[in-house]
This record gives C-alpha cells, sequence and structure tokens, in this order.
C-alpha cells in the first residue's frame, strides 16, 4: 500500500469514526427526547429500562399533573431523609452483623441462591443506567425543578380517609360519591344559536359499585371532605374480597387480556408502620383469575417480595391454582435521584430490588396456533426507577403491552390496586388512595 493511499485510508476510517460518534450521539439525544415525553428510557447494553412513573402517569391526564414531590416524597421531605440516613446506618451495622459466618437454613440457601442468578444482570443494569450521563442528568435535577413548581401549588388540607374501616360499617351502602364532568359544549339543538356550556354531576354509590369515567377527560370527585381525581376513560370498583366475583364478565370474550396484581401479602413491616392490611396466602388461592380472563387468553404479572417462603408459595399452588403457567421474571431495581441503589445490593433481609413474575393465563380460544403468534417474554428484564411511597408500585402497563395476547384494545385491570391509570379498571379496598388531590400539582383549570 503506498503512501497516498494509506492517507486516504487513515481519513476513510476517521470519518467513519466521526459518523459512529455521530449516529450515537443522535441515538442518545433521541432516547431522552423519548424519555422526557414518555418517562420511558431503554438503557444500552444490558436487558433494562428505566422509568420516571411521574411522566409515565402524567399521561392519564389532561387538566392535572403527578406532584413529583408527593411521589418522590421520601426524596423530597427531610423527615424521610432523616429516616433514610438512619436506615442506611443500620443497614451498615446489620451488614456488619451478617459478614459473621453462620450456617444458611434451607429456605435461606434457596433465597441466596436466586439473589446470586440475579446478582450479575442487576450490577449491569445499574452500570448501565450509570453509563446514561444525559439521563443522570435529568434525575439529579428533579429535585430543582420540583422546587420551582411547588411553591405555586394550593395549599390543600390533609384529610386522611380509611376507606377500608368505611368499606366495614353497615352505612357503606349509603356512602356516595360525587364526580364533576369536566365544563363542555354542546350543541343547543338549533342550528343557529350557540353552543351551551354545562357541567354534568352524578352522585353514585362508592363501595360495591363500578364507578366509571367512560369520557377523554378527568373528572374531578368528591367524597366526605376530600378531592379526587378520576383519569379518563378509567373505572374503579371499591370492594373487600368477598365481593370481586361481581367483576367475572358474563361472557368471556368481555374478559381481561392484562391483569396486574400487587397482593397484600403478609408482611411484618406493613403491619408495624400500619401502613395497609394485610392478608394471609390462602386467602389469595380464592381469587377468580380463570374467569376474570378473555377467551384469548391473559397475561398475569403478579407482584412477589424476595421472601422465599412467598416464592414457593407462588410457583407450587398459588399460580397452579390459578391456571397460570410461569413464563418470566422481572425485576424492579430500586435507585436514588443520584442513581444509587437505595440499599447494599446484598444485604439479606432489605435487598433495592422486588420481582414481578409474569405468566400466561390460557383461555378457551388460545389453542397452540394461537400461542406461537405471542411474543416471547424475554426472561430476566430489569426495570429500574425511583420508588415512590412505601407499597406504591411502577406503573408498568406499557412495558408489558408487546406481550399482552392480540386483543386490541387490550382489557385491563389491577387487583389491590391503590392508584389508577387511563384506560384501566382499578379493583381493591382502597383504589383511591393516590387519587387524592393533594398527590397532584395545581395545574387545572380554574372556573
Amino acid at each position: 500500500m503506498g503512501p497516498a493511499q494509506q492517507i486516504l485510508e487513515n481519513l476513510s476510517a476517521q470519518r467513519k469514526r466521526r459518523w459512529a460518534v455521530k449516529m450515537a450521539v443522535a441515538e442518545t439525544s433521541d432516547r431522552l427526547s423519548a424519555f422526557l415525553s414518555s418517562g420511558i428510557y431503554r438503557l444500552e447494553s444490558s436487558n433494562a429500562v428505566f422509568i420516571d412513573p411521574v411522566r409515565v402517569l402524567n399521561r392519564s391526564y389532561s387538566r392535572f399533573r403527578v406532584s413529583p414531590s408527593m411521589y418522590y416524597s421520601r426524596f423530597f421531605d427531610s423527615k424521610h431523609e432523616d429516616q433514610e440516613s438512619r436506615f442506611s446506618s443500620n443497614s451498615r451495622k446489620r451488614k456488619r452483623k451478617e459478614k459473621q459466618p453462620h450456617a444458611l437454613n434451607e429456605r435461606e440457601r434457596s433465597a441466596d441462591e436466586r439473589h446470586q442468578e440475579a446478582r450479575p444482570l442487576l450490577l449491569k443494569a445499574h452500570e448501565s443506567l450509570l453509563e446514561a450521563t444525559d439521563l443522570l442528568s435529568v434525575i439529579c435535577n428533579l429535585r430543582n425543578d420540583v422546587c420551582s413548581l411547588t411553591e405555586s401549588e394550593e395549599s390543600l388540607p390533609i384529610v386522611e380517609q380509611s376507606f377500608v374501616e368505611l368499606g366495614r360499617v353497615w352505612q357503606a351502602p349509603l356512602y356516595e360519591i360525587i364526580l364533576h364532568f369536566h365544563q363542555h359544549c354542546k350543541p343547543s339543538g338549533d342550528a343557529s344559536s350557540p353552543l351551551i356550556q354545562y357541567k354534568e354531576e352524578r352522585v353514585i354509590p362508592i363501595f360495591n359499585n363500578l364507578v366509571v369515567n367512560e369520557t377523554s377527560d378527568n373528572v374531578e370527585a368528591e367524597f366526605l371532605n376530600s378531592r379526587y381525581v378520576i383519569p379518563r376513560e378509567s373505572c374503579f370498583y371499591m370492594s373487600d374480597l368477598r365481593q370481586i366475583h361481581n367483576l367475572i364478565p358474563a361472557e368471556s370474550d368481555c374478559g381481561f387480556s392484562l391483569i396486574v396484581i400487587d397482593p397484600p401479602w403478609e408482611n411484618k413491616s406493613a403491619s408495624q408502620k400500619l401502613v395497609y392490611s394485610t392478608l394471609p396466602n390462602r386467602y389469595f388461592l380464592s381469587l377468580p383469575i380463570k374467569k376474570l380472563t378473555h377467551t384469548e387468553g391473559a397475561l398475569i404479572a403478579l407482584w412477589v417480595t424476595n421472601r422465599e417462603k412467598l416464592r414457593g408459595f407462588v410457583e407450587k399452588e398459588l399460580f397452579p391454582a390459578w391456571g397460570v403457567s410461569y413464563a418470566a421474571t422481572f425485576y424492579w431495581l430500586k435507585v436514588k435521584l443520584d442513581g444509587s441503589l437505595i440499599s447494599d445490593l446484598d444485604l439479606f433481609h432489605h435487598r433495592p430490588y422486588e420481582c414481578l413474575l409474569l405468566g400466561y393465563c390460557h383461555g378457551e380460544g388460545m389453542d397452540s396456533e394461537y400461542q406461537s403468534r405471542l411474543k416471547p417474554l424475554q426472561d430476566n428484564q430489569v426495570i429500574i426507577s425511583i420508588p415512590g411511597d412505601y407499597s406504591r408500585k411502577p406503573p408498568i402497563g406499557e412495558l408489558l403491552m408487546e406481550y399482552v395476547p392480540e386483543l386490541k384494545p387490550a382489557r385491563c385491570i389491577e387487583l389491590f390496586a391503590r392508584e389508577m391509570q387511563a384506560g384501566w379498571i382499578s379493583w381493591g379496598n382502597e383504589p383511591l388512595h393516590f387519587q387524592e388531590l393533594r398527590y397532584f400539582r395545581g395545574t387545572r383549570e380554574k372556573g
């Protein structure tokens, strides 16, 4: 190769490198732009995705916005930060204790084996997050962005409604919720007359009743001394476990194709903090998952903790009782505003992740040919997010939608819900918990 040809080769290699860098920058910019609008950022070089629950949830609202300072309260409230600091200190003490050699029992060994299998992919996912400097810059500045927004928020009194307690009293059937539908225009009937503007109110029972917002707008609601926000095209059914059978459709072709379940598993921490009522595991065997499933089948997504006893119960008893065939495990990895893990990855009893077990409940029309057309569930995916309040799970519906049976549009329901989303049915004994107006920024229209 002559000198001239060598120079040309070097110039060509330099152009290729510049082009590759330019394309990488453009791709990163596109991902960040998509994240700012959708709340979802697919990380490079790992089987992981970062989601901002506030941005995802805000897509359910037009005249309201979820308050970041309320959602991420543990990271914005100094009281919570002090608690986090004490927890970290206690965690270090526990870690030092756990380093002391001791014999693990059979369940602890099984739990540790699961953790060791998941550890490499969780570390890789976290490393990918730390390498996404453009994303981290947005996350780290969240506090500054929020401070300027929350100064003008309307001051709302904090009235804690115990829906669980109210639903148990004899007056429960008499309690009503008032739905205030937004002002809109309606033709007067006379083509020459102007449009008539009006508001509609509906007063309906709040317990053991399907409360529906069928409009494409958000609805503000009143119950006792509190106000709530109902997302567009959504509904909720507030009852205890005995009433869930009222949600079973008369025909299976009206059933659900995506069922997300976040059971109130027995949990000493929840009981001690009085955060929510828990139930013994055997109660969940009675959930009519098969009867709720659409004739073409449903994707089932079940949140579980890292307790080995619970995992064994789900695999050996619960999924078989529901008629669900296991398909994959996703991991929810919890981080702080700076991208660091909320606790040490190897902390035995307080690991910074939870599991989402996925499976299919086969409907009457879900034969082998139909199943072959489903997109295979990719195992061991990692969902990274900043956690909200205790027990509040990130909104994962959009991430699961590509694996849902082909029913269009998908019919989605969340069981034991404490929050609502547009297009979903939410069932539980407190689905309005995080719909109270104080969890939203004061951006709604006046008048």
